[in-house]
């Protein structure tokens, strides 16, 4: 290893860290996305190359190590204790006379922040280095969850120069999870069929105790930094100055602090935020005061629990009463059934008239005890998502209903299913009317048929104009039909029926894929290809010869059995054998196999092939795609760009291709 490969990995991750910082701290990036990850993946290949220069705090660790057996424990060098609570002006000022009484001054300076809702976590930091992490705890002991925070994107690895590199520092901070983030995350929770989190606080805190730091780094986590506990070579006099040099390390801290010479400025404060917290694109709950200077917080000390010097001014809790008119049940795009409750009358929550709130679903609505005709109490979970928090059974009349899941669906009338271990319920029926769109544009993706031209656009007026009803009825698709639908003409629809009828050649496994079958993706459905001949042999399977397959397990099996059980889903299958598409390994093995049994390395990128594409192809022909250079490799294909594995190539004597020669061989 040469000294040009140090340099070049230390100049890497020192530009990485640099982009880390504009884009997740400063919100202001200064390169594009593609040329971030083009740099992160020229560190990712060095140092596979050069495993002895990985460090803890290289970019490439952000991802998350192996998943943890069990969390360990962390003793805070200094107590990471909650703050005492205010709920009124009033409090807010006893708070301000017992401080002005114990300094002896008329007046004390206050620093006021936003009380974020989310983790607390403590941070150290051993010669500029992030070696550990660890939640609150019980203020004196926390989990140890390193591995995690490490996933979190604005937090340093190391600190800025700036900073110098002091032997410790231990910061305190709050990891949270921003509105939109939460939204996201329990939508795809609950067409998972796995319960929602109640606000974005319960999701931060769920996403940073997973086992494996990869969930945890999929879940878009965010953290501001407020705090010192422990600290070696920091100079600093004022709260504001510390969150001054907490700022200039490189950490993320809130922008909207103030500092305050009175406690009638600083409650003038609070009540702004409450009327404007709504504005903001994650939650708060309140707001904390904190005195600023770090000598009188030393002297007032704390208590058994809390710092005599900070309190926290918690927003008053915004509920409403009103009657569950109905509860509607409605199909999402991936079937799941949720139940909504409608409010007579609707009611004023947190700016916004709530008529109706989601009951996520029958075991909710059971451990609840919610019913039709119901008296409620009903909230803004993390002034976002209504939710009905209780009922009210003592203003009951007995004409009350009690609710439960209907056992067809509302869209189609296929029969309801729950799969073992799941709450939610789901209509099976992939072309069911509420998630027809959705499952047509999962048919024609890239991974799955690649129809070419079947976007949301198109998809959307085909199914509006009743052409399309169900996946088979794409392939009756008349070139004079869709001429005529708006922006398509007669060249587009004659490439439209091209693109359909290529897709009828596709490998079997892929249109398994397609099919949308919950759990089985790309590599479940190459596995199930491999062990069964055909799709019809796979739909006869019962769940213990589909649980014997390696990779397939209890929960994949069930959903693929409750599959094949949907006489609707069966007659699609018909309909598309009868259409002409490849439902067997036989009839793959009868197409062109001129590749049988040859090794091809892609690199760079192909002008008229996508690297799925490409890869489709090989394998059609019998060949397979690995991902690095070896002796064992026939071919490497070299597009735009190349990277490593072209050089490999050539100084192991592998044949290279261009696109031209790929096309040729593959003839297409």
């Amino acid at each position: 290893m040469t000294g040009d490969v140090k340099e070049r990995v230390a100049e890497l991750r020192r530009q990485l860290e640099y982009h880390n910082w504009r884009y997740y701290v400063l919100d202001d990036p200064v390169i594009s996305d593609s040329e971030y990850d083009r740099l992160l993946r020229e560190l990712s290949r060095l140092e596979e190359q050069h495993p002895e220069l990985v460090t803890p705090d290289s970019p490439t660790q952000r991802v998350g190590g192996a998943p943890r057996a069990e969390f360990g424990s962390v003793v805070h060098r200094v107590p990471l204790f909650s703050l005492a609570n205010a709920y009124s002006e009033q409090e807010l000022l006893d708070f301000d006379r017992r401080v002005r009484e114990f300094a002896g001054e008329a007046e004390v300076e206050y620093v006021v922040e936003l009380k974020i809702d989310g983790l607390a976590v403590s941070l150290t930091y051993e010669n500029g280095v992030f070696v550990q992490g660890a939640t609150r705890g019980d203020g004196v002991t926390g989990e140890d969850i390193t591995a995690n925070l490490r996933t979190v994107r604005a937090l340093p690895l190391r600190l800025k120069p700036e900073a110098g590199a002091p032997g410790l520092l231990e910061v305190r901070g709050e990891v949270f999870m921003s509105k939109a983030a939460f939204l996201r995350l329990n939508e795809t929770r609950e067409e998972d069929g796995e319960p929602p989190f109640a606000n974005p606080r319960n999701a931060a805190a769920g996403s940073l105790r997973q086992l494996d730091p990869k969930v945890t780094a999929s879940r878009s986590l965010d953290v501001f930094l407020y705090g010192l506990g422990a600290a070696e070579g920091v100079e600093v006099d004022t709260h504001w100055e510390l969150l001054e040099y907490l700022r200039q390390a490189g950490f993320k801290v809130n922008p909207h602090i103030r500092l305050v010479a009175t406690i009638e400025e600083a409650i003038a404060y609070c009540l702004g935020w409450q009327l404007r917290r709504l504005e903001l694109p994650y939650p708060i709950d309140g707001l904390v005061l904190k005195v600023n200077s770090l000598a009188l917080q030393r002297a007032l000390g704390s208590t058994a629990k809390s710092p005599r010097w900070a309190i926290a001014y918690k927003f008053p809790a915004e509920q409403a009463q009103t009657r569950i008119k109905e509860i509607q049940v409605s199909v999402g795009r991936t079937g799941v059934l949720t139940p909504t409750a409608i409010f007579e009358p609707p009611v004023q929550l947190a700016g916004t008239t709530v008529s109706r709130a989601v009951l996520h679903n029958e075991e909710i609505i059971r451990n609840r005890d919610i019913r039709v005709g119901d008296m409620v109490l009903v909230e803004k979970a993390g002034d976002i998502i209504p939710e009905v928090v209780a009922s009210l059974p003592e203003q009951r009349s007995g004409m009350e209903q009690v609710f439960t899941m209907p056992k067809h669906c509302p869209a189609c009338g296929a029969e309801v299913i729950r799969l073992p271990g799941e709450v939610a319920s789901r209509c099976p029926n992939v072309s069911c009317p509420a998630r027809l769109r959705e499952s047509l544009e999962h048919f024609g993706s890239r991974a799955a048929m690649d129809i070419d031209g079947l976007g949301p656009a198109l998809i959307a007026q085909l199914t509006e104009r009743g052409l399309v009803k169900n996946i088979p009825d794409l392939y009756q698709l008349r070139e004079e039909d869709l001429a005529a639908l708006p922006r398509m003409g007669p060249k587009s629809a004659r490439n439209l029926i091209q693109a359909l009828e290529a897709s009828k050649t596709r490998t079997w496994d892929r249109l398994l894929f397609a099919l949308g079958i919950r759990y089985v993706g790309s590599t479940v459905a190459k596995t199930l290809a491999a062990h069964f001949p055909d799709l019809p042999a796979l739909m006869a399977a019962g769940r213990e010869e589909l649980t014997a397959i390696p990779g397939v397990g209890p929960k994949v099996a069930d959903s693929i059995y409750e599959f094949f059980a949907e006489s609707r889903n069966r007659a699609i299958i018909e309909r598309l054998a009868v259409a002409g598409l490849n439902l067997s390994r036989g009839q793959e093995q009868a197409r062109p196999g001129a590749l049988s049994g040859k090794t091809f390395v892609l690199t760079g990128t192909l002008s008229g092939l996508t690297r799925a594409e490409a890869q489709s192809a090989i394998e059609a022909r019998g060949g397979r795609v690995a991902g690095s250079v070896s002796r064992a490799t026939d071919y490497v294909v070299a597009g735009d760009k190349p990277g490593s594995k072209l050089e490999k190539a050539r100084t192991l004597g592998i044949p290279v291709l261009s696109e031209e020669e790929f096309r040729r061989l593959l003839e297409l």
